[in-house]
C-alpha cells in the first residue's frame, strides 16, 4: 500500500522552525522570519507543509514575485524535503503547480538546498522542470568547517590572506558589532558607491532594511564594521541561522584598499560564528574558476583566500505554467549575457 501525503499551509511559527531545526541542510532562505521579510515588502508568501498523516515531513516557503517579465513563484533554498522520494516530490509540486496557476503565475522557480547531481536533475525533468536561464540565489558557494580550531582555520588560508588577517592588529584595526537598524542607511549608501564603481544593480534601502529587521527578531543578524581610528574601512552583513553563518552582503570604502578592513570583518564574523555554536561559515556566492570576466570574480579571489570547500548546489530550475514562459527565457538569457552572470 502506498503512503498517503497531503499539503497544507502552516500558520504556526513554532511548528515551522522546529522542522527546519531538524534539517541541517536548511538555511535562512527557508526560515519563518525570511518569509516575514518578504511580506514586509508587500509580497504574498505561502508557507506550505508536506504531511504524512500527522507528521510534518517537508516544507516550502513560496514567495510570489511580481516582475516585468511576469508573475512567478520563487522557492529559494528549498523545498526542504526528501528528494529521493518521488511520491513526496510529486505530491508537493502538484500542489505548488496548482497554486501557481491559481495565482496567475507563469512559472515556478526553485533552487533546492541540495548538492547538484544528474539524478536530481533527471527527477526534476520528469516533473516538468527545465534549468533556469538565471540564478535564484547563490548556488556555487564556499564554506568553512567551523569544527576546526582558529589555528587550523588560519593554516588553511592562503599565505596572503593569513598575512592580512594578522596585519589587522598591527594596523590597530578594530571591529564593532551592531544590531542597530539605523546602520543600514550608511551601509546602503556605501553599497551604492560600490555598485557605481563595479557596474552592478544594488539592492534598495527598503530591501536591506526590512531583511535586517526580520532577521534581527530572533538575533539572527549582525553588522560587522571595521575601523582604523574613526575611519570606517568595511562592513559585513552576516546572518546566523540553523548553525550556519552566512556572509550575505559586504561593502568597503576607498581607505580599505590599503588596509585589511574586509579581512578584519570576516575573521571576527568567523570567530563570532564559532562562539554561537555554528558548524559552518558560508561565504555565499563565488564565480566559477576560469571565468575572470564574471562580475563576482574579484570578490571570489578574496573569499577563496580563506580556504574551505566549494559546494555546488543544484542550479535554479523552472516549472513552466504558461506559454509566456518562453518570453521569460529569452529575456533572462539576454540579461544574463549583458550582466556577465
Amino acid at each position: 500500500m502506498s503512503e498517503v501525503y497531503s499539503v497544507a499551509v502552516i500558520e504556526d511559527k513554532v511548528v515551522w522552525e522546529n522542522f527546519i531545526s531538524s534539517r541541517p541542510e536548511a538555511n535562512f532562505l527557508q526560515s519563518w522570519n525570511f518569509g516575514e521579510f518578504h511580506q514586509a515588502l508587500s509580497k504574498k508568501v505561502y508557507r506550505l507543509g508536506l504531511w504524512q498523516a500527522e507528521q510534518l515531513i517537508g516544507v516550502a516557503l513560496c514567495v510570489q514575485e511580481e516582475a516585468k517579465r511576469g508573475r512567478y513563484l520563487a522557492i529559494a533554498g528549498g523545498p526542504i524535503i526528501d528528494w529521493t522520494n518521488q511520491h513526496q516530490t510529486q505530491t508537493l509540486f502538484d500542489y505548488i503547480r496548482q497554486l501557481g496557476k491559481k495565482q496567475g503565475c507563469h512559472f515556478v522557480r526553485i533552487r533546492p538546498q541540495v548538492v547538484e547531481s544528474e539524478t536530481l536533475k533527471n527527477d526534476l525533468h520528469k516533473l516538468g522542470f527545465v534549468e533556469s536561464p538565471m540564478h535564484l540565489t547563490a548556488d556555487l558557494t564556499l564554506q568553512l568547517d567551523l569544527n576546526l580550531s582558529e589555528d587550523e582555520l588560519l593554516q588553511q588560508m592562503r599565505k596572503n590572506t593569513r598575512y592580512e588577517v594578522r596585519r589587522v592588529d598591527k594596523e590597530n584595526i578594530r571591529v564593532v558589532q551592531s544590531v542597530n537598524p539605523d546602520d543600514i542607511k550608511p551601509f546602503h549608501q556605501q553599497q551604492l558607491a560600490v555598485a557605481q564603481k563595479h557596474h552592478f544593480i544594488p539592492f534598495s534601502y527598503d530591501f536591506l532594511y526590512q531583511q535586517f529587521l526580520a532577521m534581527r527578531t530572533d538575533d539572527n543578524v549582525v553588522l560587522f564594521h571595521s575601523y582604523q581610528g574613526e575611519q570606517l574601512l568595511a562592513s559585513a552583513f552576516i546572518i546566523f541561522y540553523n548553525k550556519e553563518a552566512v556572509y550575505h552582503y559586504g561593502v568597503s570604502t576607498a581607505e580599505n584598499q590599503r588596509l585589511p578592513g574586509s579581512y578584519a570583518c570576516q575573521w571576527e564574523a568567523i570567530k563570532e560564528a564559532k562562539r554561537r555554536g555554528c558548524t559552518r561559515y558560508n561565504f555565499w556566492g563565488i564565480a566559477p574558476e576560469g571565468k575572470p570576466n564574471h562580475r563576482f570574480a574579484g570578490v571570489s579571489i578574496f573569499k577563496r583566500g580563506f580556504g574551505g570547500q566549494e559546494v555546488q548546489y543544484l542550479p535554479a530550475h523552472d516549472l513552466p505554467l504558461s506559454a509566456w514562459y518562453k518570453v521569460t527565457q529569452i529575456f533572462e538569457l539576454t540579461r544574463k549575457y549583458l550582466r556577465k552572470l
